[in-house]
């Protein structure tokens, strides 16, 4: 275990690294309109600025998870978090449209490999028991909240800086961790004479999800059946269909398909992308209300969003009685109530409101945001073997990053279907973008009832003892 007088630091800097990475899907959102007008982005190829990061991070996760258990959790720590700041840089200096989706893709890159060495890390640099539960707590609540922070400070950066800030203020962050982890973390790895990292499974996975989530975008702008779109989700259906069959065959897949035998990590994974479907979705709609409908300039938008982030900190802090009264699918169904709850109340939202207006409905999202982004991750966690919690918790990542994705690529559809109009968000008139914008909470509410459901029905653990509670942050 890790020397007790670096676990300070070694809690620190896992959970800033757990921060930055939630904090930049989206701190990029208050900045989209105004990188979109400077480089010139159609509002189509805009939304890759989204989709490039979460497909890259949801695309390598699995494969993160296996380096990080073979080469060691510290050493792709360092590389990952190096990864993440090189990309955060190129962002930041980019000055094409093609620069900028390489940038995202490759902070998605650095993040895959990042997110399951951090959890890993945690495992063998803290002890069993409350120390580390209180490790774990501050490690996920910091993505819970990050999410929401994001929007504050991509619309503080944006306005007083610009849109390069948000991506350049992660090198520093990234520069102090490369320099801190070798003295404050423990290296761990599991021993194997084994090197196979599955490169078959992990382009065919990547490719696949990638031309799908492509078809899912353009399809609703040049036709669901059109010779440009069709064949690409041929393609990638045929493309995941291989991967199931090559991780059948090989002698070290990418993932075991023993793991979805656990029930709680394969309702996990399904919470995960439910819930990154629909809170995920949150941050994209409410920044065009705020900056198309509102007209708020970017810093009055993130402003708006600060009790978004204060409700996830109180979320944060309710997960321990929850999990001691109702378990985790309690605790999971009750956030995602929480959720639908709050999305109905912002459909009421008008096109001459205020920011007084918003604040009803976020504040009830951000409080179940906290307890479903929290207790996925411990319910994941349950039952699965040291040596394959990078995996567990690349799966849980890889749902909710994959989630993101699949979530606005299918709402954007409906939305243009139900609208019977090819126009693009940001160029409708107020009126029609609040009615799309509405119809986008109808679906988030949707699918966060469906999330209970998955929920009850998948997650079937014991409530923990006092000694197995998360403790988060005070």
């Amino acid at each position: 275990m890790n020397s007790t007088r670096f676990k300070g630091l070694a809690l620190f800097i896992l959970a800033i690294s757990q921060l930055v990475l939630a904090l930049d899907y989206t701190i990029i959102f208050v900045a989209m309109p105004s990188l979109g007008n400077e480089l010139g982005f159609s509002a189509n190829h805009l939304q890759w600025v989204v989709s490039a990061y979460s497909l890259a991070f949801g695309g390598f996760l699995l494969i993160g998870g296996r380096l990080s258990d073979l080469m060691g959790r510290r050493r792709m720590f360092m590389v990952a978090i190096g990864l993440f700041g090189v990309g955060s840089l190129l962002g930041g200096l980019a000055e094409s449209q093609l620069m900028l989706i390489v940038a995202r893709a490759l902070q998605g890159l650095g993040g895959a490999l990042l997110s399951p060495a951090t959890l890993s890390l945690i495992m063998s640099n803290f002890e069993e028991g409350p120390e580390r539960n209180r490790a774990m707590g501050i490690w996920a609540a910091m993505g819970g909240v990050g999410m929401s922070l994001g929007l504050l400070l991509g619309g503080v950066l944006t306005s007083y800086i610009g849109w390069e800030a948000t991506f350049l203020v992660n090198v520093p962050i990234a520069l102090l961790v490369v320099i801190l982890a070798p003295f404050v973390l423990k290296e761990s790895k599991v021993s194997t004479t084994t090197k196979h990292y599955d490169a078959a499974g992990t382009i065919s996975v990547t490719a696949g999800l990638l031309l799908v989530v492509y078809y899912l975008i353009q399809a609703p702008v040049e036709g669901w059946v059109s010779a440009s779109t069709f064949p690409v989700a041929l393609i990638g259906v045929l493309m995941l269909l291989a991967f199931v069959l090559i991780e059948k065959r090989t002698k070290e897949p990418l993932i075991s398909f023993r793991m979805f035998r656990n029930r709680n990590l394969t309702g996990a994974a399904l919470i995960a992308f439910l819930f990154s479907a629909s809170f995920g979705s949150l941050y994209y709609f409410m920044t065009l209300y705020t900056q198309g409908v509102l007209e708020f300039s970017a810093v009055q938008s993130g402003f708006s969003f600060l009790p978004l982030t204060l409700s996830a900190f109180v979320g944060a802090k309710l997960i321990n009685g929850m999990l001691s009264k109702v378990d985790v699918a309690g605790t999971i169904a009750t956030g995602m109530g929480l959720g639908m709850i709050g999305f109905l109340m912002l459909t009421g939202l008008s096109e001459t409101g205020s920011a007084w207006g918003i604040i009803p409905g976020t504040v009830v999202i951000g409080i179940g945001q906290a307890l479903v982004f929290t207790t996925m991750f411990i319910a994941g966690s349950a039952g699965i073997e040291p040596k394959e919690q990078g995996v567990a918790s690349a799966l849980i990542s890889t749902g909710q990053q994959i989630g993101g994705a699949i979530g606005l690529a299918v709402i954007m559809a409906i939305i243009s279907a139900s609208l019977g109009t090819g126009a693009t968000l940001e160029h409708m008139l107020p009126t029609d973008l609040n009615h799309a914008i509405h119809t986008a909470f109808f679906i988030a509410a949707a699918t966060t009832l469906l999330g209970i459901v998955v929920a009850f029905l998948a997650l079937k653990q014991a409530k923990p003892s006092a000694d197995n509670q998360v403790k988060v942050a005070h």
